[in-house]
């Protein structure tokens, strides 16, 4: 369900990434966090070589599936502070939605240490954005939200995108839990819109796909989600938008 419903990385970015930190055919790549893969195969695009690191063995066992036919890359197991890089350096560390769940304290210093001087640390995202004027699913579904589960801190609207964009500078909000300090540049920040299209049962297994309906208990969760599928059916004519914001920070690693 994740790898169907979860949202990829326009290929602009990925032309961006390469220009941003030199990569050739001739580069290697670390992948921190792999997840089903869609980030891994726009990086084994750029026909570098890509090794992809997934703390999830059903994650890097579907990962090891779906690039099966590409020879550039290599799924390993284990989380990034664990993992034997049994020597190995990288010319760049890129981590697609996943760097949140890497210990700080670790992270920064042995990305540092696994790349050369002026290597690149890139970070993906997604970030979940509305415009103004356009039916948005938590607009439309803030009172059964409330009603299942009252005062839940993880409900809100979310941003608009023009505030992202004013406001998503630096690491963004992984610098506000423990930044890289000066193991790494400031980073530079591009912004490139992106949307899927969903009916209520698609949205309703997005949101199975988020840690903070997977967290929910079960009993609260499944009728929270079908009647949010219900009100995408009967409101919003059974068609609703995920807009997002795909982030590409880069920066160099510092001596």
């Amino acid at each position: 369900m994740y790898d169907r419903v979860r949202p990829g990385y326009p290929d602009e970015l990925f032309t961006d990434f390469a220009a941003a930190a030199g990569i050739s055919p001739s580069s290697s790549v670390l992948e921190v966090g792999c997840g089903t893969g869609q980030a891994t195969r726009s990086l084994a695009g750029l026909g570098c070589a890509v090794t992809a690191v997934e703390p999830g063995p059903g994650m890097a066992a579907l990962a090891r599936r779906n690039l099966a036919s590409l020879a550039n890359v290599e799924v390993e197991i284990s989380t990034f502070e664990e993992w034997d890089d049994r020597g190995r350096r990288f010319d760049a560390l890129v981590s697609a939605s996943a760097w949140h769940w890497v210990d700080p304290s670790v992270g920064w210093a042995r990305a540092h240490n696994l790349l050369p001087s002026g290597g690149s640390v890139a970070l993906l995202a997604n970030i979940v954005v509305r415009r103004p004027g356009e039916p948005e699913v938590y607009a439309e579904t803030a009172d059964l939200h409330e009603h299942y589960s009252p005062g839940n801190p993880n409900w809100g609207h979310p941003p608009l995108e023009d505030e992202v964009r004013a406001t998503g500078g630096g690491w963004g909000s992984i610098e506000r839990i423990e930044g890289p300090g000066s193991l790494f540049s400031t980073p530079t920040a591009r912004f490139y819109p992106n949307v899927q299209w969903f009916d209520g049962e698609g949205f309703a297994d997005l949101l199975r796909s988020a840690s903070i309906y997977w967290t929910l208990d079960p009993a609260i969760r499944q009728p929270l989600l079908g009647d949010i599928a219900e009100r995408i059916r009967t409101v919003m004519g059974n068609r609703a938008p995920r807009r997002y914001l795909s982030v590409l920070r880069v920066g160099q690693r510092t001596d």
